[in-house]
């Protein structure tokens, strides 16, 4: 197990301001291992849409080095706190925050990421328009998903649409393969 003393106390910062809403730092970060897991060994770089508190974002940054993180929060007292984070963790070498609507991004870096994650970003219409832009061919989405499963969350059309097919759901998490 790996010593998460640096991020918790990273994340109980961020708690302390209001930007996550968790009872249990390490419950949530048990979960954003969930998507950690989901990502295949090749990717090189992530963008994770509407980073509010930095879950799961913080979380894969410091688990897999080797991505390039972006991190995304269009509030900009949300992005100075995940700013901190990233500085208190040492992680400036291959994390950016961008405080800023996906939108910017979505212009200025269309099919430009290895991987997409998104946890209470947005109605999946919305994730997936945004992943279906900035995904490579051969790039995964990863989303957190509700306890119960709901078929009619992801419909075909939604996915055919964005260029996604749904690689089906882990746990906690749902994983897109971008064609």
């Amino acid at each position: 197990m790996p010593d998460d003393s640096l991020l918790l106390s990273a994340l109980r910062a961020i708690q302390a301001r209001g930007a996550i809403g968790e009872s249990s730092l390490e419950q949530a970060i048990v979960h954003a291992e969930q998507f950690v897991a989901a990502l295949p060994s090749q990717v090189s770089s992530l963008v994770d849409l509407g980073s509010g508190g930095g879950l799961p974002g913080l979380v894969i940054a410091v688990r897999r080095p080797n991505i390039r993180v972006t991190l995304v929060e269009r509030r900009q007292s949300r992005a100075d706190l995940l700013s901190r984070a990233v500085r208190s963790l040492s992680l400036e070498d291959h994390v950016a925050v961008i405080a800023g609507d996906v939108r910017l991004l979505g212009g200025s870096n269309p099919s430009s990421f290895d991987a997409v994650t998104a946890r209470s970003f947005a109605a999946p219409p919305i994730t997936a328009h945004w992943a279906g832009v900035l995904l490579r061919i051969g790039g995964r989405l990863v989303v957190s998903e509700p306890p119960v499963d709901d078929a009619d969350r992801w419909p075909n059309e939604l996915l055919a649409a964005a260029g996604l097919f749904d690689l089906g759901r882990d746990q906690g998490v749902r994983v897109f393969l971008k064609v």
